[in-house]
């Protein structure tokens, strides 16, 4: 279980980016975190990945507390961010050092195939297109087997055809590796299409102000009344997310 405490910062020039953010992560739990510019969504992830260190607040990985990047977290960003002095292979591999040659290709081999990229590790960065090179951020993500893999807007860059295709993609890795998920997104059908749980947030600073919990089957049909249903009550939590109220009574945690 994923724990976060009271997660609150402030920036050096003032910024005051999150607070109080507190939540319980379940083992195998995908969570969607949507809300407006100003939230502090991406702050969350770099807080839970030790890229930021808290101004308060603490978040603990099964009761470890996380104080510095953690073999069992590791993060997707919305730019693949690879290398393109190495190959495919040599960029999912690069945080593998430790392991034997054999072992090592083995598991790049292997989680090539997963993301759908087998053959594809001898090939050069800019050999491949958008939709590609960020299966192989995700491969990177995956292949040192973390427990928790935090996304952040991984595919906001892409076309709405290669954002579905991988959309689909993540949804069958995480069916068949039960890996918690905690997911950063501006599109709310992804957020209803994938999630176990969805947070809403508030800017300014950033905060939670309402939760939806899912107990629709996946895969969920995107052209469904109940998804349309719940896109349109999370369009409106993001409204009033945005206004100056601090009273969301007129919005309820629903269940879908």
């Amino acid at each position: 279980m994923l724990e976060i405490r009271n997660l609150s910062k402030i920036y050096p020039n003032g910024t005051h980016a999150l607070d109080n953010f507190s939540i319980d992560i379940k083992s195998g739990e995908i969570l969607a975190i949507i809300g407006g510019s100003g939230c502090g969504k991406s702050t969350l992830l770099r807080l839970l990945s030790g890229l930021e260190q808290p101004t308060r607040g603490e978040s603990r990985l099964d009761g470890r507390l996380l104080l510095k990047p953690d073999a069992q977290m590791n993060i997707v960003f919305q730019e693949p961010r690879l290398l393109p002095w190495l190959s495919v292979e040599d960029n999912i591999g690069f945080g593998l050092r430790h392991l034997r040659v054999e072992d090592r290709r083995e598991r790049i081999q292997a989680v090539l195939e997963a993301i759908g990229l087998a053959g594809y590790g001898r090939r050069w960065v800019k050999e491949l297109s958008g939709g590609q090179a960020q299966r192989v951020a995700l491969a990177r993500g995956l292949v040192t087997q973390p427990d928790v893999l935090l996304l952040d807007e991984p595919f906001s860059a892409l076309d709405a055809m290669t954002r579905t295709e991988l959309q689909d993609h993540l949804l069958d890795l995480w069916t068949q590796r039960q890996i918690t998920m905690l997911l950063v997104t501006h599109d709310i059908e992804e957020a209803a299409l994938l999630a176990d749980r969805i947070v809403v947030m508030r800017p300014w600073p950033g905060r939670i102000l309402d939760e939806v919990q899912m107990t629709l089957p996946r895969p969920r049909d995107r052209t469904s009344a109940n998804v349309s249903d719940l896109k349109r009550h999370l369009s409106g939590l993001l409204a009033h997310s945005m206004s100056k109220s601090e009273n969301p009574h007129q919005y309820y945690t629903k269940r879908y």
